[in-house]
């Protein structure tokens, strides 16, 4: 399936230049950042918010989406989104066109997780971490750059970007967290392979592969978070509660923390500053994983 989306490329080549007011390093910038109303998704959309960026909160939970656009005040707007729905993802990027002129920043961040054994791992587990995490980030680049090739086509000069939250679990295997290792190293194979085709119409397509945001959801959940899932799981030899287990993976840190938001915008920020880098995989890990 593929949607229509000439409507909206005519209506992003004609307000190419009529882009939101707004102040700092992301001043102007149309983003969509996908599983934003929670995380690492919303701690980084508040970061470029604050830079002066336009954000559209997209996530699959509409009611917690609109109250952190709510707390924006003003640039960003909240729609809801499945990124593992083509439909869904293309209605998403046609709404953000509707509402502001455009889109600079594909930011896809919408992420699961489920971890076990091989051996007691469920096929609909597998292939739901797959759906989100690997399937979501090509559906999400895919309207992207439908838009952004359409913007080019209006201002050759312009630059686009295209970045998924990737992980560390993308630059080294991960023991008992198979299914979400394995989407995010194809990740990395779709950011490298988008940005050799992209680049001919000035998108870069980057990863942003953070470390452990300990105090984050996907974390700490007192019932799905991978403390628990990992203490369940056996997965840190000796532990016997989910503080066992946070201290496990702070000691693994030679900066001595877990990743926070404001780290990862940093580096976001990098990528849609910088103009000559493109197909990278940047590590946000405090020294944890260091590349070759």
């Amino acid at each position: 399936m593929s949607i229509d989306m000439r409507n909206w490329c005519e209506l992003a080549k004609a307000r190419i230049h009529d882009r939101p007011a707004g102040e700092g390093r992301m001043a102007g910038k149309i983003c969509i950042v996908t599983g934003a109303a929670q995380g690492f998704g919303k701690g980084v959309a508040r970061e470029l918010h604050r830079e002066g960026a336009s954000i559209v909160v997209a996530d699959l939970n509409e009611p917690l989406a609109k109250q952190v656009a709510a707390e924006f005040e003003s640039r960003a707007c909240a729609i809801a989104v499945n990124v593992a729905d083509e439909e869904s993802v293309a209605n998403m990027v046609a709404q953000t066109v509707e509402r502001y002129g455009g889109l600079d920043l594909m930011l896809s961040n919408a992420g699961v997780v489920r971890s076990g054994p091989i051996a007691e791992m469920e096929r609909k587990d597998f292939d739901y971490v797959t759906d989100v995490n690997y399937t979501g980030f090509f559906l999400c680049a895919k309207y992207a750059a439908i838009i952004m090739q359409a913007q080019h086509e209006a201002d050759p000069e312009a630059m686009f970007d295209i970045i998924t939250l990737n992980s560390k679990s993308g630059l080294e295997g991960s023991n008992k967290n198979f299914a979400y290792a394995g989407s995010k190293f194809g990740g990395i194979g779709l950011t490298q392979s988008f940005a050799l085709e992209l680049c001919a119409y000035n998108i870069k397509v980057n990863a942003v592969c953070p470390g452990n945001f300990l105090d984050g959801p996907l974390w700490s959940d007192p019932e799905r978070g991978l403390f628990v899932q990992y203490l369940h799981a056996g997965k840190v030899p000796g532990a016997k509660t989910v503080e066992d287990v946070r201290k496990h993976y702070e000691g693994k840190v030679p900066m001595n923390r877990g990743c926070l938001p404001e780290d990862v915008a940093q580096a976001v920020m990098y990528c849609v500053e910088q103009k000559y880098e493109t197909g990278q995989a940047i590590p946000v890990t405090g020294g944890q994983v260091m590349l070759n």
